[in-house]
Formats: C-alpha cells, structure tokens, sequence
C-alpha cells in the first residue's frame, strides 16, 4: 500500500509502485484534468505538484510520492469551486487555443507565482522553458501570469 493525498484528501493505493503518477491521477481517481503528452518528461503536459514542487507526472512512479501530497489541476480550484488566480487569469488572458497543454503550463505557472510572486520576464521564461505550447501561446501565458501576479 502506498500512502499518498491527492488534492487534500488522503488515500491508500494498492497499485505496482512503478505506475507512473499520471495514470493514477486519471485512471484511479478519474482527475483527467492532467493530459498525456510525450510520455517522456519533455512537453509538461503531465505537470502536477509533489509536496508544491512542479513534476512530470508521466515518468514519476507513484512509488516516489509515498507520504507526499500531490495536486493536480483540480487540486488548485478551492473547494467551493472558486478557481485559483492563475486559472482566472487564464481564463481572462484568453490564453487556450487547443488548450491540450494547458493544465500543465497553469501548474508550472502556480509554482512559479507561489515561489516569485512578481516575478521577471526571465522568470517566467525559466520557470515556463520545459513546457511545450505547439499552438504557440507564449505571449498570452505572460500576461495570464503576470496578471495572476497583481492578484
């Protein structure tokens, strides 16, 4: 058994440990809000939080979050269903087009305003460099992120 809380609520799995975090978010607990991309850490379309930091939930074996709390896009929403600043500011930046890779860009985003919470042009390129827009939404994920900042 492994001892995980996912979006504030503790569970115990019985699953092969080596099951990527990915499928365990969306096959166990039906959170298909995280999206498969490449299946190998590259595009971030997998991103969740693991104790607040930001992992590609694809190649991370469940087995690595024994004890940990993981988030997932659901988990930023509070629990009326008031959504977090950042996916307002998404919402408000008009920043989807396929919106594919979405959920794991506004994770890394709400990793990066919880750490820098003004943060710099050079900030937002850092903390954004490992996730892959094909539609190519680069300039509205800034303002989405900066706006979600003068929150």
């Amino acid at each position: 058994m492994i001892s995980v809380t996912i979006n504030g609520k503790p569970h115990q799995l019985d699953v092969d440990p080596e099951t990527p975090i990915l499928w365990v978010v969306r096959e166990q607990f039906q959170l298909t809000g995280t999206k498969f991309g490449c299946g190998i850490a590259q595009c971030g379309a997998c991103t969740v939080h693991l104790d607040g930091a930001p992992i590609r939930s694809c190649s991370t074996p469940i087995a690595a979050a024994e004890g940990t709390t993981i988030t997932t896009i659901e988990g930023l929403a509070d629990d009326d269903g008031t959504l977090s600043a950042v996916q307002q500011s998404w919402i408000e930046a008009q920043v989807p087009q396929c919106g594919y890779c979405q959920s794991g860009q506004i994770m890394s985003a709400a990793a990066l305003l919880r750490d820098t919470p003004n943060p710099s042009d050079d900030d937002i390129d850092a903390a954004m460099s490992g996730n892959v827009c094909r539609c190519g939404t680069y300039p509205q994920i800034r303002k989405a992120i900066k706006a979600a900042a003068a929150r």
